[in-house]
């Protein structure tokens, strides 16, 4: 078997050339949100209409999800920032493990599969390495609504028990505000027969975003939102035309906190502030002022003071903003204190970090900051999406040419990331290893 050198293999991996410390100004625009955009694709699986999305990123993972629907039978149809999806030819209930292992949005496939055919057979996802990220809140809820549901192989086969003909609304109270568990509860309670009640149900923005479409499709649900969520379930959905993906906080989020990395005036847009709550006030608390308006926001940076964050589901700092905001109090004056309680093995980006000169020092999940006057280049690697962001950032308020490795990751989560960036006075090039 021949084996590839290492010489050759760099070639094949494209990196990120950033030049340092240059002033930005003008306007960033945002995409659609990746984690919604690729939920409400799968919802789509609930129907035998066609479902056209709006305003969706161009991305990897989202070309990835349209391969795995496209493995069951669905029609899809990607356009510029669109995608329309007809799940009227359904010919499988068995993504391919070999797609659905690089994408872990791909086991919400599972709630809809079952809540339309009755039955589905779904590999055990994958996705970037930062934790555990168990199903077992998906599974257990999916056995409340009466599937049986067994787990053999790494393969999750859930089915109706019986001659039942339909899911049975039950009420879930989940151990925690899981969002891929309560948007695969959503889609599996709104075709079961009675009511579905959600407790201690995810919040998050994209949770809202598949209950809207879902209310558009048919369906009856209220209290999305919130922590409670209640389903009414409907004997059939329907098609909708033009459903706009919300736009993309962590996108927003990462180019407010490139403004304030590079201490430039910028305007990032379009932006739903309430989404966001938690990120605006760590930047208005670490020196920056905020103008909002009801497209985007302004942002006009000061002297970067440290300020401390903990991570939590929303609406509390969002643990995808954890490495960009890092990057930025890498900068700051005074010393942050950063505890990371979502995923167990979210500070890989602090090795890079220090690399190019921060002074950081980890104590188990939390990573105490001192900022220092000035990062300087290095060649650095994004270990998974957001941590690739946060070199980016670095690189952008760093002395010198950043080399910055790990685009499969940034190109899974930021639609042309240096072309945006370079449209406001940044330098970034993508070259071959």
């Amino acid at each position: 078997m021949t084996v590839a050198s290492p010489v050759y293999q760099d070639i094949l991996n494209p990196f990120l050339s950033i030049v340092g410390r240059r002033r930005l100004q003008g306007v960033l625009k945002v995409s659609g949100a990746k984690n919604s955009a690729l939920v409400l694709m799968t919802a789509s699986l609930l129907i035998d209409e066609v479902v056209e999305l709006t305003n969706v990123p161009n991305l990897t993972d989202i070309a990835g999800m349209g391969r795995i629907l496209s493995a069951l039978g669905v029609q899809v149809e990607h356009s510029v920032d669109s995608v329309s999806l007809n799940a009227g030819t359904l010919s499988s209930h068995e993504p391919p493990y070999e797609l659905v292992n690089s994408l872990r949005a791909s086991f919400f496939c599972i709630g809809s599969l079952l809540g339309r055919l009755g039955h589905a057979r779904v590999p055990l996802p994958g996705g970037c390495r930062i934790g555990a990220r168990p199903v077992v809140e998906h599974i257990r809820g999916l056995k409340a609504l009466g599937a049986h549901v067994s787990v053999e192989h790494g393969i999750v086969t859930a089915c109706l028990k019986g001659s039942s003909k339909r899911l049975t609304g039950a009420s879930i109270v989940l151990d925690c505000p899981s969002v891929g568990a309560t948007e695969t509860l959503l889609m599996a309670a709104v075709l079961a027969s009675g009511t579905t009640t959600i407790e201690n149900a995810a919040q998050e923005p994209e949770v809202q975003d598949l209950a809207n479409l879902l209310i558009q499709m048919g369906a009856d649900i209220s209290g999305a939102g919130g922590p409670v969520i209640k389903v009414r379930g409907v004997e059939r959905l329907h098609g909708v035309r033009n459903y706009p993906v919300i736009p993309d906080r962590i996108e927003a989020g990462t180019f407010l906190i490139a403004a304030a990395i590079t201490r430039s005036p910028l305007r990032v847009e379009p932006v739903i502030p309430e989404h966001l709550s938690a990120v605006l006030q760590k930047l208005r608390d670490c020196g920056c002022q905020l103008e909002i308006d009801q497209t985007g926001i302004s942002i006009t940076p000061g002297d970067i003071q440290a300020v401390d964050i903990t991570t939590q589901p929303f609406p509390g700092f969002p643990t995808d903003l954890q490495a960009p905001f890092m990057a930025l109090m890498a900068t700051a004056q005074g010393t942050s204190v950063i505890s990371e309680k979502i995923y167990e093995n979210r500070l890989q980006h602090v090795a890079e970090l220090q690399r190019m000169g921060a002074s950081i020092r980890v104590d188990g999940s939390t990573a105490i900051v001192e900022g220092v006057a000035q990062l300087s280049a290095a060649p650095v690697t994004g270990s998974d999406l957001r941590a690739a962001a946060a070199m980016v950032l670095a690189g952008l308020a760093a002395n010198g040419t950043t080399k910055v490795s790990g685009l499969k990751h940034l190109d899974r989560g930021y639609d042309n990331v240096e072309a945006k960036l370079n449209a406001v006075g940044a330098q970034l090039e993508r070259q071959q290893g």
